[in-house]
């Protein structure tokens, strides 16, 4: 199974509303490591690691967001895969 790497950054009603626990939850689920923090800016940002279709469910997932969030963009780089994480981590 190819692996991949990918950064995004999620803007609009996403901070407030557990947009980051609720990420966590679903790429553990999907087996996906990394990790997810707010940004001043007010956007939410997320390193995933796994392998591909892992990472586009985690990713789509991230197109909605929880209940009461409201997401208007999503920024989404693919990186080189680095295998760097072991979990899937909130960071404050």
């Amino acid at each position: 199974m190819k692996q991949q790497r990918v950064h995004i950054l999620i803007s609009g009603k996403v901070q407030g509303v557990f947009f980051r626990q609720a990420l966590k939850v679903i790429a553990k689920k999907n087996n996906v490591s990394g990790w997810v923090r707010n940004l001043i800016d007010k956007r939410v940002e997320a390193m995933l690691e796994g392998d591909n279709k892992s990472v586009n469910l985690v990713v789509e997932w991230a197109k909605i967001g929880p209940a009461n969030s409201h997401v208007d963009n999503i920024e989404i780089n693919n990186e080189e895969f680095k295998n760097e994480f072991s979990t899937f981590e909130v960071l404050y």
